[in-house]
């Protein structure tokens, strides 16, 4: 696909729910049922754990038309959660779980996307997707493949409100990011839309304020694209973007090796960043707000966790405290970093495959050194004070279950789909 395509799609391709009309939902399908109905080539499987109210799709000649003719989606603010039907996308990934979970515990339809096989390395199933969506309307199909996703969505019958994105490449390689982070985020937006969607609401990323990497500037270039959407191009299109900081996981990976008597590794003094990171509970919730709440509309959101920003140092010297014993850190010069990187950009002029590696290294060296804090434009300083704090979970109550359960199902790098 085009990473450039235009959005002039939105003025020749748009459907409309017809008014809304009550029918009679078919039997639910038992599990095997369901496994033996996933037939059906490039369509969605569609499971309804709940009875729904579905709305019929007609097509429609224009945006204008579509706009002046779809008043209940424009108006599904006043709607109860129940008749909300919001399609949600990175249904599987980290937080994409606990976003599904948190929509269907407040009441809302939920159309889960996600692919047949799931999770990291696809280690899912279809079978262990319906129980990890429990709750949710799932529909298996792929979000990097427009004409697919399209016709998987048309295939409800159902109209959609609102989408929900929380999709993220999964490691922040160069070819990932374009195709997950623009793309496929990108084509669940134009779905979204041409089935009558009037709200999105995507996860991205607070360092996307100082766009160094390439998953930085995809992230971007969607951001960028749907604010224009909304503000140039259909003022009745509303969007609410989330841009959390470090999430508890990512601070999660030395606590096995702390405990094994090893020291906390840091770079430079421990100091160089800081953040006052989420739980992906505290991030569902917060996401699930902007749905309905309209001081949201319109909006950049960039949200913390509770309490003060912490630093490496202070990470480390929590964990030694909770496991009763004397803080040892081993302190690696960041200029490490910097040579591996050059080395790996020199030797990438003349073997371009390795690229991807040398933008991992600066992934690395990214998140060493900048804070996941608010960049104070005025003084070119990261903020504690200015980034928003959200929830009640804390990093210490995280590393206390850690210490005690593992890092089981903490897995991060495959947030993709």
């Amino acid at each position: 696909m085009s990473l450039s395509s235009p959005f002039n799609v939105f003025a020749s391709s748009s459907y409309t729910p017809k008014p809304k009309t009550f029918l009679r939902d078919s039997k639910l399908l038992s599990r095997s049922q369901q496994l033996n109905s996933y037939s059906f080539p490039l369509a969605s499987t569609f499971q309804t754990n709940e009875p729904s109210k579905n709305l019929r799709l007609k097509p429609v000649s224009s945006l204008e038309t579509a706009t002046s003719s779809s008043s209940s989606s424009s108006n599904f603010r006043n709607k109860s959660p129940s008749e909300i039907n919001i399609l949600v996308v990175g249904s599987t990934g980290y937080i994409g779980r606990f976003v599904v979970q948190e929509l269907v515990k407040r009441g809302f339809n939920v159309i889960a996307v996600a692919r047949e096989k799931s999770g990291v390395r696809g280690k899912n199933d279809k079978e262990a997707t319906l129980k990890q969506l429990q709750g949710a309307n799932v529909c298996f199909s792929d979000v990097t493949d427009l004409a697919s996703l399209e016709r998987s969505v048309e295939s409800l019958n159902l109209g959609i409100d609102v989408v929900v994105s929380c999709l993220a490449s999964r490691n922040g390689g160069i070819k990932d990011s374009w195709k997950i982070d623009y793309e496929a985020t990108k084509n669940s937006l134009l779905a979204g839309k041409k089935f009558g969607a009037k709200h999105f609401v995507l996860l991205s990323a607070i360092c996307v304020q100082k766009p160094l990497l390439e998953f930085q500037r995809a992230k971007l270039k969607f951001e960028a694209e749907l604010m224009s959407l909304s503000e140039e191009k259909d003022s009745t299109f509303t969007y609410s973007i989330v841009r959390p900081t470090a999430f508890f996981k990512s601070l999660g990976g030395q606590v096995d090796i702390v405990k094994d008597g090893k020291p906390y590794v840091m770079f430079g003094d421990g100091k160089l960043c800081a953040c006052k990171p989420i739980s992906e509970e505290d991030l569902a919730s917060f996401i699930a707000d902007c749905v309905l709440e309209e001081d949201k509309i319109n909006k950049v959101l960039p949200i913390g966790g509770p309490g003060k920003a912490l630093t490496p140092l202070e990470q480390g010297e929590i964990l030694f405290r909770i496991l009763g014993r004397e803080p040892k850190f081993l302190k690696v010069p960041i200029e490490i970093m910097d040579f591996v990187i050059g080395v790996l950009d020199g030797v990438a002029k003349v073997f371009p495959g390795v690229a991807e590696a040398a933008e991992f290294g600066k992934i690395g060296r990214y998140y060493a050194a900048e804070s996941m804090l608010i960049l104070d434009p005025e003084t070119g300083e990261y903020s504690e004070e200015k980034t928003p704090s959200y929830g009640k979970d804390t990093l210490e109550d995280f590393f206390e279950k850690v210490v005690r359960e593992g890092m089981a199902g903490q897995e991060l790098g495959e947030q993709f789909f």
